[in-house]
Order: C-alpha cells, then structure tokens, then sequence
C-alpha cells in the first residue's frame, strides 16, 4: 500500500503564509500577584518556526500554555486559524504540544502511546495502525514499538513525543524546551532534524527555548522575552547584528557594551575615548553602543583609522575553534574573540598575557542603543 502524507507543502526561510496564531493584548496574573505576560501582541504566519527566547521567568511557557488551552488569559484574545480560542479546551484545539519532559505514559509501549489520541478520537483501528506506522517512521524509531519508555534513550523518548504529537494532524505543534533534557552533541543532531521535519511537513512550529544558539540556528523569526513582554521580535540576523536594547545584546550571544554621550558628526565620547559611529546622533544623547567580541580586531602594531583602542591583554580563553581575549583598556573591559586559524596563514596573529596590542572597533559594526 502506498505510504500516506498527512502533510503537504515545503516552507521558505521567510514565510510569507496567511497568519495562523495571533495574541492581541493577552495579559495572565497569578495568585500572588506575578503578573506573567503584560498585555503580548504576537502573530505567527502558516508555516513559520518561530521561536520565543528568553531567560526564565519571562512568561515564553505561560505564553505556550495558553496557546496549547492548558490556561485561560485575564485579558486579551488568542487566535488560532482565525477562530477565537476563549473557552476552546485543549482537546478541540488545532495544537499539540510537546512537553520539556515528554510526558509519555509509563504503562503504555512505543506504539501505544503514538496511538493514543488518535483512539480517543474512536478512529478505526486500520487507520491508526497506518497513521502510527507513518509517524514511527517520519521521526525514525521503527523498531522500537514494543518498547515501554523506561527503556528508550533520552533521543528515542523525545521522537516517540514528536510522533505522537504529529500523528494527530496539527496545524500548529507547540514545543516547550524539548531538547533541554539531552546532551550537547544530540542536542545539536536533533536541531537538524527538527528544522528538516519541520520544512518537509511545512508545519507551523511554535517553539520555547533559553538557549540562544538553538534560536538562531534554527529560527525564521524570533521573539526575545522580557518580564511578560516582547522585548524585540525579529529576523536572527536582524536581532544579533542590530539588538534594540542592552538586554538583547546581552542576552543573545555577548556583547561590549560601552555606555557613551553623543557629540556632533556621527562621534560619541566613551571611557575608551571618542568613537566615530555609522549614524548622526544629536548632540548629548546618552547611547550605549555595542559590539559583537568577533567584530573587535586585533592588531599587534598600530594602524591609520578611526576607533583605534590601546589594551593590554589580560586573559586568554582557549575554546577549540576561538581564542577569547580579556583586553583592559584603561580600567574598561573589551572582550575579542578571534577563530584559531593556521599558524602559517598569512596576517596570522596570536597574543599573549599582558601585551600592549591595538583593538579596532568598526564604524560599521558599533550599533547604537538609545537609552
């Protein structure tokens, strides 16, 4: 028999899809008096991995939750294929949801547990079997159908979560840290594999992390969290190379941040000195700018250009494939991080303890953050 697609389609890195999940005003407040979303503005178009970031605390599992049904907002409406969700309960819901721990039934094997929604549904039990046996095999585990979960891997436990959320056909699957529980070296596998599944099945995915990496690599958009708010929602690129607030730059990936008052012509005086910048600033605005450790560039012996900076190098972290440099110039701490090239490459230069060496900083690559 002819294996079943139960999706069709193939996403772009840009979607560009009617909007399939909008938030307007949503506002949640627990007892105490924690408020965890202050009044979120969100939408997500068809076919979109978009991603919410953000330390915890910041209301991205809150957020989640009301998605998914399992909590009701104070105020605010929730949209799901343009239909409002007030009152919907999860079971009647276009979603599935993805727990952090997996949340699969320890009395109930591998196939069970795919199979169980869709006999809640009372569907036959020929369509189960072909539905289960297509999901089992989209996420690779065909084989391990017999198997109770306490004799699966923590890799095998988040597939068989996957294909039971995926067997029942949701526009929108709602993922909350499902990697977070694996180690470093299949935590990086399984991104690669959900950013395939997801482009194939061209499913809208809406997915909770802290980790920033794991944002970028895999994100069309991204929405940073902040205390119950949206503190920037955007491109990957678009929020690394162009942070709207300290918080960003910091929090997504590291970043200088070298606070300064603007003076005329594009110039703003820092405890590094004067810095040119790309962009006119009027005169005594308090900036912040920042910059990424891999746009600060080192040199050993000085050169004619702007934002040249003397430092003294005071650490060296070796990473594998960087070097991260500690640089104190004048009391002020710079962080520079260069890839550990070749010896024999040409321009190749490496730094030691407490030497005297230049930092430039690029025009280009100093954002300004206005405070």
């Amino acid at each position: 028999m002819e294996q079943r697609r139960l999706f069709k389609g193939k996403r772009t890195r840009t979607p560009g899809g009617e909007t399939l999940v909008r938030l307007s005003g949503v506002r949640k407040r627990y007892d105490g008096g924690t408020e965890a979303l202050r009044g979120v503005d969100l939408e997500v178009r068809a076919g979109e991995f978009f991603s919410l970031l953000g330390p915890s605390g910041c209301g991205k599992t809150t957020l989640l939750r009301i998605l998914a049904g399992f909590e009701e907002p104070d105020a605010g409406e929730v949209a799901l294929a343009g239909r409002n969700m007030r009152g919907v309960p999860p079971y009647r819901r276009p979603v599935n949801l993805v727990f952090q721990n997996y949340a699969l039934f320890p009395h109930m094997n591998v196939y069970d547990n795919v199979a169980f929604g869709l006999r809640m549904k009372r569907l036959p039990e020929d369509e189960v079997r072909e539905r289960v046996d297509w999901a089992l095999k989209l996420v690779d585990i065909t084989g391990l159908e017999r198997r109770r979960p306490h004799e699966l891997s923590g890799g095998q436990k988040q597939r068989v979560a996957l294909a039971r959320a995926l067997v029942n056909e949701p526009e929108v699957l709602l993922l909350d840290e499902p990697l977070g529980a694996l180690d470093y070296k299949l935590r990086k596998q399984l991104q690669v594999e959900l950013m395939n599944l997801q482009e194939e099945l061209g499913l809208t995915f809406v997915y909770v992390t802290h980790d920033q990496e794991e944002a970028l690599v895999m994100s069309d958009r991204i929405a940073v969290m902040r205390d119950g708010r949206i503190e920037q929602l955007g491109y990957p690129e678009d929020l690394y190379e162009r942070p709207a607030s300290r918080f960003v730059a910091q929090f997504l990936g590291t970043s200088n941040l070298i606070p300064g008052t603007a003076l005329e012509g594009g110039r703003v005086e820092t405890p590094l000195g004067t810095l040119t910048v790309s962009e006119t600033l009027p005169a005594g605005a308090r900036v912040t700018l920042s910059i990424r450790p891999e746009k600060v560039r080192l040199r050993r012996h000085d050169v004619e250009s702007a934002n040249r900076v003397r430092a003294r190098v005071d650490d060296i972290i070796y990473t594998g494939a960087e070097n991260q440099y500690l640089l104190d110039a004048a009391g002020f701490e710079l962080v520079a991080y260069t890839l550990n090239a070749d010896v024999q490459e040409p321009g190749h230069e490496e730094f030691d303890y407490d030497e005297q060496i230049i930092a430039y900083l690029p025009p280009e690559n100093l954002v300004v953050i206005h405070e």
